[in-house]
């Protein structure tokens, strides 16, 4: 079936005939019951992405839709699409983003990329094993571009891929794009790290302050990310309102003046255990 098809009357599209909401793409239910379950088997498997996607689909966000709209339909939209179809291919050039300038947000999204052994395609192989279903709408692309900005969400910030680094970027992408799921894993998930490690590390104000942090920044999903990747790191962060993570800063901090590492907390917890037995 070609785009030209849905250019129905009572189906928004944009100018090349791309539907907002794919005919085939099912209606949301608001289903929170549901979402504690996924959490509570998210619990005891961190690392069963299915999961994560099964609580953002039970809480649907009725702001989405609009945001998406907002965006895809706009001479602003029709122009990112164009210029930015598809991030992976750009974000995992990193032969073309280290021709850009020491210094800027393409170093730094290199650095930390290359440091931790990941790529973008390695983020969309996870998405792919959960085997969603992916439609050919502008729903598909808004929620494909947010998805492959989360690393640079990381760079950006300065949180880290620690336990707490990735429930501030949770909190952070709350900010930018408010959903109840984001707040269940990110409250929820800090609250069970607090159970863990009984610690003195200010971790709800670490990320109460990646929410606030997240509502400030203009929507990354809306921004023109090859012009980000040029700018300088620090010019960049001043430009989007982010600012040094403090309390994030501070937990790791005390963490490590209390002998635990931030970044095995699993570890500590372990090792409490030990001792308790």
């Amino acid at each position: 079936m070609t785009r030209s098809a849905f250019a129905m009357p009572d189906l928004e599209t944009a100018r090349d005939g791309t539907p907002l909401s794919h005919p085939r793409r099912p209606k949301t239910r608001y289903r929170p019951l549901a979402a504690i379950r996924h959490f509570r088997e998210l619990l005891k498997d961190k690392e069963n992405t299915a999961e994560v996607f099964k609580i953002y689909d039970a809480l649907p966000s009725g702001r989405f839709i609009p945001r998406v709209r907002e965006l895809t339909l706009s001479p602003h939209g029709e122009a990112l699409r164009a210029s930015e179809p598809y991030l992976p291919t750009i974000l995992d050039d990193h032969e073309a983003l280290r021709k850009l300038p020491e210094g800027s947000v393409a170093h730094a999204y290199c650095d930390f990329m290359e440091r931790e052994g990941l790529s973008a395609a390695g983020l969309v192989e996870e998405f792919d094993r959960v085997g969603r279903p992916v439609y050919d709408d502008l729903i598909q692309w808004f929620g494909f571009r947010q998805r492959d900005t989360h690393d640079l969400m990381h760079v950006l910030t300065g949180y880290g891929r620690d336990a707490l680094g990735e429930q501030c970027v949770l909190l952070f992408t709350h900010g930018q794009s408010p959903a109840q799921g984001h707040l269940l894993l990110g409250y929820a998930g800090s609250l069970h790290l607090k159970r863990l490690v009984k610690s003195e590390a200010p971790v709800m104000k670490a990320i109460s302050q990646a929410k606030r942090t997240g509502k400030a920044c203009p929507p990354l999903v809306g921004l023109s990310i090859r012009e980000l990747l040029a700018k300088n790191l620090e010019e960049a962060r001043a430009e989007l309102n982010i600012p040094e993570p403090h309390w994030y800063r501070e937990c790791h901090r005390i963490w490590r003046e209390e002998g635990i590492d931030p970044y095995d907390l699993l570890a500590h917890q372990e090792q409490q255990e030990m001792a308790a037995a």
